[in-house]
């Protein structure tokens, strides 16, 4: 007699398998998601609310998500070309003549926000958690693109460099837009009037110059060398075409901007993710508080500029924040603030921090060497 099975098998379907969902989709979704925050955050009144909201979407998914994403490196070289426009188109004779007669303080400033980083550098340095070359290249402010990019050839830790430059992004990235909305009246200030839903460049010349900037200026700036290529060789031709007059409606506004926004959001805020995060557990507090120490003097630094040249605290405040180049200019944009101002700050800071990092980085090794 044969054994009477203890379990009878069960016939039926398969349970279905789940399978993850296409990169295309995925990233359709999320730049979906970040752009329909924006708009909400837009009718809300909120400065630069596409940054700033994509920013913490990024965020929100790269914690919970099950694997870490990486953003797609065609998305975010085209928006750092149309970023690169975008600051290029601002750099007009107008504009540098605007700029020059305050040209000796701002360089002071400059050199001054260059100055309190080493310091916040030496600080984070002396709790032991990182070398000096680690410290001071994730202290530095401004062009955290080419300085991770730079961590290896440095002999510092790529990934610390990396979480010490994208935290400082995030911080100016969500300071700098409240700073407006603090000097605007806080959350009793109305609403603005909506997003602005025009497709731009509407001429057919604008489309195809527009084209040629974000195609040609990433190679111009790699055959000049110049940091962060992607973003300031587009934006040395937007200046080009800008001061020659020759095209005109070249610069993206409307959808395009905002999309452009949305995608330095989502690229900024994906970077933390769980794993990076539980990395870099014990230095969160150390770096958070030499970078907000960091941020507290840049404002001293721009109230000082403030009074001195009779500028207005929130311009001089967005032009003295150490880095953040893409998200302040978003919030300069949106807030109506001194963008020529700002952008030229900016630029000439990011210029000279990526140019003096390599010296600066010989000097501060040996300072904090011989001290410790």
């Amino acid at each position: 007699m044969s054994p009477i099975p203890t379990a009878l098998p069960v016939h039926g379907p398969p349970a279905p398998v789940r399978r993850p969902l296409h990169p295309a989709l995925r990233w359709s979704a999320l730049g979906l998601g970040g752009y329909l925050a924006g708009l909400v955050a837009a009718l809300l009144g909120v400065p630069a609310p596409f940054l700033l909201a994509s920013l913490l979407l990024g965020v929100a998914y790269a914690v919970t998500a099950r694997s870490a994403p990486a953003f797609p490196r065609p998305a975010y070289r085209l928006s750092q070309a149309l970023i690169g426009v975008v600051m290029g188109s601002y750099l007009a004779p107008a504009s540098m003549r605007q700029v020059a007669p305050e040209i000796l303080p701002l360089l002071l400033v400059t050199a001054g926000t260059v100055v309190v980083s080493l310091g916040g550098a030496y600080l984070l340095a002396r709790t032991g958690l990182v070398n000096h070359r680690t410290a001071t290249l994730g202290m530095a402010p401004g062009g955290s693109a080419a300085i991770v990019a730079t961590a290896d050839e440095l002999a510092a830790d790529t990934r610390l460099v990396a979480f010490t430059q994208y935290l400082r992004v995030a911080v100016v990235a969500v300071s700098a837009p409240l700073a407006v909305w603090l000097s605007h009246g806080g959350p009793g200030t109305p609403p603005a009037a909506g997003p602005d839903l025009h497709l731009a460049p509407q001429s057919p010349a604008g489309v195809l110059a527009l084209l040629a900037l974000v195609l040609l200026g990433p190679r111009l700036g790699g055959r000049l060398h110049l940091p962060a290529p992607a973003l300031l060789g587009p934006m040395l031709l937007a200046a080009a075409v800008t001061c020659t007059g020759l095209v005109h409606g070249v610069v993206p506004d409307g959808i395009l901007r905002d999309l452009t926004f949305t995608a330095v959001g989502l690229e900024v805020g994906l970077r933390f993710t769980r794993a990076s995060l539980v990395h870099v557990r014990r230095l969160f507090w150390p770096v958070l508080t030499a970078t907000v120490a960091v941020s507290v003097a840049c404002a001293g630094l721009a109230w000082g500029l403030a009074v001195a040249r009779h500028i207005p605290l929130l311009d001089a405040y967005l032009a003295t924040t150490p880095g953040g180049i893409n998200a302040v200019l978003a919030t300069a944009v949106t807030s109506h603030a001194d963008v020529p101002l700002i952008s030229s700050v900016q630029s000439l800071r990011l210029f000279a921090v990526v140019l003096a990092t390599p010296p600066l980085l010989r000097l501060a090794t040996r300072i904090l060497a011989r001290d410790g």
